[in-house]
């Protein structure tokens, strides 16, 4: 059973579709939050994460980055492993 995921995202962002094709390739179910519109959630966002860019990855709550992050911990092989998955899972 995988752990919640939220993708902060926007319509125009290259990376963000990069991270829902990458949790999609796992099979991960994840929510997906379009900030374009929400001043708000982006300034939440930046308290929360330290980052301004989308995409902003949240797995079981914790801010674990942007796209490149999420990138870099599945090449590491942690990725499968924060996402409460099977060692390899496609």
């Amino acid at each position: 059973m995988s752990v919640p995921v939220k993708i902060y995202t926007t319509p125009w962002c290259g990376y963000c579709r990069a991270a829902e094709r990458l949790l999609t390739k796992k099979r991960v179910a994840f929510e997906n939050q379009d900030v374009s519109d929400d001043p708000k959630t982006r300034s939440w966002l930046v308290t929360a994460s330290g980052q301004t860019t989308v995409p902003q990855i949240f797995i079981d709550g914790k801010s674990i980055g942007g796209f490149s992050e999420l990138d870099a911990l599945d090449r590491r092989g942690e990725l499968d492993r924060l996402l409460g998955l099977s060692p390899g899972a496609r």
